[in-house]
């Protein structure tokens, strides 16, 4: 890769962030929101690597699956634009390790502050105000949801000015850093499988008037073993190509019949 020291412009950021306005659209199971991230940073990492074989590198990185509130996500792509502008390939494991980590908690602010407590806050002042025949409280609803959706590119420049001068103080330090926020993204992955995937066995035994139920047994051997070992086997049938969609059906098919045999339970 060439130099790529400040060629991303405010222009290219802004182009960026009204890009990512179409990021919800195109969400589907297998990658979440990425292909609308390649195409919201396509035009950038473009200047950003002048070798092609740089660029497809980087674009195969950002189709790795991402999910996060569009409201606040331009912080962790604007951030990973910086990164690479900076320090190129060298930097791809940093950046998917930092969209892992940062989408999940940046997600759960996101979600519960502007999709659940500033509509039922807003939407009862609004709603309070207009049995009176008040319409200022539905225009201050509406004015607060425009200033978020227009301060959206303000996010893209925060976000990238906040990973520029990440990597400018790190430095050398960079390996330790992609280590460190492997180990976030590792984390975030392992909170997330135990806390969403949810998989109970039913079945249980009685011997001389005493039940033993299977879940207590494999709860006090590891708990959330199941999910974790489902989770396993999901992820290396993902690696050997096996279709999203063949992998839903396959689990609708599997809880089914556990179901109905007792295996599992609600």
């Amino acid at each position: 890769m060439s130099d790529t020291k400040n060629i991303i412009t405010k222009h290219d950021l802004l182009r960026a962030s009204l890009r990512h306005y179409l990021g919800v659209s195109t969400f589907n199971y297998d990658t979440g929101i990425a292909s609308a991230i390649v195409w919201e940073l396509y035009p950038a990492l473009r200047k950003i690597y002048k070798n092609d074989d740089e660029l497809v590198a980087s674009l195969d990185n950002h189709f790795k699956y991402y999910n996060c509130n569009p409201w606040l996500s331009p912080i962790i792509t604007g951030a990973t634009l910086a990164m690479e502008e900076k320090s190129g390939n060298k930097v791809l494991n940093a950046v998917q390790n930092i969209k892992t980590g940062l989408m999940g908690p940046l997600s759960g602010i996101g979600d519960s502050i502007i999709w659940v407590m500033m509509p039922t806050i807003l939407g009862a002042i609004a709603g309070s105000m207009g049995k009176v025949g008040n319409p200022i409280g539905m225009w201050i609803f509406l004015g607060i949801y425009v200033l978020c959706f227009l301060l959206r590119p303000y996010m893209y420049l925060l976000g990238y000015r906040s990973g520029t001068a990440l990597v400018s103080s790190l430095g050398s330090k960079l390996n330790a850093f992609t280590d460190a926020v492997s180990i976030l993204g590792i984390t975030v992955i392992g909170a997330i499988v135990a806390s969403t995937v949810t998989i109970k066995v039913g079945w249980k035994f009685a011997n001389s008037g005493v039940t033993i139920s299977a879940q207590n047994i494999l709860d006090q051997i590891c708990p959330a073993v199941l999910p974790a070992i489902v989770t396993y086997v999901l992820y290396k049938l993902l690696k050997k190509k096996v279709k999203m969609s063949w992998l839903i059906v396959g689990i609708i098919i599997f809880s089914m019949l556990g179901a109905a045999i007792g295996l599992f339970k609600a």
